[in-house]
């Protein structure tokens, strides 16, 4: 039976573990895929914890929100996608493991120049930076400030931005500063006195803010944006409505995916994989991201 990688209670680390599961069979709107590679995100270990609410979730539970693979069988209403077609997108049962799931309408077709480890990266992190930098709503010459511009979501949306014409000044630490410069934007060293820098990069204000953050990030860069419509946030959707912004809003599809593939198999678009794991060291790459120390993306490579 093919192998995957779960929790078997709520809890640390300690309940997770391998677990078999039979072949699986693909409803409606689904692809059975044999997964090449899954992404691994902090998402991953918030659910295992029960962060992220204890309910509707059966266990044991598959881990894993997004992989790319080679498709299997078809859902009986699946037209875009035919058996050998190598995919990638948004899991349905949990993308640590040989075979598994993925939502065919948040799925797209993997371009040739693109590999599985780079596609396995962007169902998740790099489609909410898309959304967001979407969801601002800026036009080209505009100037966007990003909270967090280095980290996975960060360095994705600066990308994102830059491709569409926009002028990103990203906050970032010292350390990150070549990071973030490399990237095409502006760094701003974040921590205190970060409004009065952020003010010398930007004189004239921003038009737009992008807060990966929260908390008191968004509250410091405010001052700096004069329509606080263009604030949206994926980490603080109570601070970002107190301060007449808003959380992004998800509208990822098989389109969107598809764009964000041409962008990485055109070189516009960077995939920062640092680690890459056998499924057999899933923990281990688990236990990293958990740990907050991982930078760029952490990929489980499936033989």
């Amino acid at each position: 039976m093919p192998r995957a990688f779960g929790f078997v209670d709520y809890g640390g680390p300690e309940t997770q573990e391998f677990l078999d599961r039979p072949e699986l069979l693909p409803g409606p709107g689904q692809l059975a895929v044999a997964v090449r590679a899954a992404g691994v995100n902090p998402v991953d270990w918030k659910i295992r914890s029960g962060l992220l609410g204890r309910q509707g979730r059966d266990l044991p539970s598959v881990m894993g929100q997004e992989a790319a693979g080679v498709v299997l069988r078809v859902g009986p209403d699946v037209t875009a996608f035919t058996p050998g077609d190598e995919v990638f997108g948004v899991a349905a049962a949990g993308a640590f493991a040989e075979q598994t799931l993925l939502r065919a309408g948040m799925s797209a077709l993997k371009p040739a120049a693109v590999g599985f480890d780079q596609a396995a990266t962007l169902a998740v992190a790099t489609a909410t930076a898309d959304d967001a930098v979407r969801d601002v709503g800026l036009g080209s010459g505009r100037t966007l400030l990003i909270l967090g511009a280095a980290g996975g979501v960060g360095s994705a949306a600066t990308q994102i931005a830059r491709s569409r014409g926009l002028r990103v000044i990203g906050t970032a630490s010292d350390a990150g500063r070549g990071h973030v410069e490399a990237l095409g934007a502006v760094h701003v060293r974040y921590g205190e006195g970060v409004a009065e820098r952020i003010a010398q990069a930007a004189p004239d204000g921003v038009d737009g803010i992008l807060d990966l953050v929260g908390g008191a990030a968004p509250r410091d860069a405010a001052g700096a944006l004069a329509d606080r419509s263009k604030l949206v946030s994926t980490a603080d959707p109570a601070t970002a409505a107190e301060l007449g912004g808003r959380y992004v809003t998800r509208s990822t599809t098989s389109e969107s995916l598809a764009a964000l593939a041409a962008l990485v198999a055109a070189g516009e678009l960077a995939v920062h994989i640092t680690a890459r794991y056998p499924l057999a060291h899933a923990a281990e790459a688990l236990a990293l991201v958990e740990s907050g120390h991982a930078k760029g993306k952490l990929v489980l490579e499936v033989s």
